[in-house]
């Protein structure tokens, strides 16, 4: 797999940062979108942030307008929206594909560690989530039904390790 640490990110501000900022973190790495019927997972994400950052979690939010153009806004639009709406404080990123010809290289790594139902790597819906563990590998994959509440448990298992 590609290094994932290696790979450029952009982030919301439009500043270049790479995975490794965030090396030795467990991540939970999400696609999102601010006009979905997911949207709400925004809360739950804050909250699971807050809850175990200082232990060395992370989430990160990667807006994507692939599925039912329901991120349509430019970053700044969705960097307001997310903070006035949800108070995101969790480091959130530029516009990126999650499937097709100019997938962002961080999904092509993610999806190909990681695959979907019956061994599918395109990612179906935005709030796809990517786990990783402290050393970049992806623990689990979970769909957009999978609510931040319910990867709690994982999260702390994963800290603690």
């Amino acid at each position: 797999m590609t290094e994932l640490y290696d790979i450029p990110l952009t982030r919301i501000d439009g500043t270049q940062t790479s995975l490794a900022e965030y090396r030795n973190k467990v991540a939970l790495i999400v696609n999102t979108a601010s006009q979905c019927g997911f949207t709400p997972q925004y809360a739950g994400l804050e909250a699971l942030y807050r809850k175990y950052k200082d232990q060395g979690f992370v989430v990160l939010g990667f807006p994507c307008n692939q599925f039912g153009a329901q991120e349509p806004g430019d970053e700044a639009q969705i960097a307001g929206f997310c903070e006035l709406n949800y108070g995101v404080t969790f480091p959130m990123f530029a516009k990126v594909d999650v499937n097709g010809p100019n997938t962002h290289p961080l999904f092509v790594a993610l999806k190909k560690e990681a695959k979907g139902v019956l061994g599918s790597e395109a990612i179906k819906w935005n709030f796809t989530k990517f786990l990783l563990d402290r050393s970049g590998q992806v623990a689990d994959r979970m769909a957009p039904l999978s609510t931040p509440q319910s990867l709690d448990g994982l999260v702390y298992q994963l800290l603690l390790s």
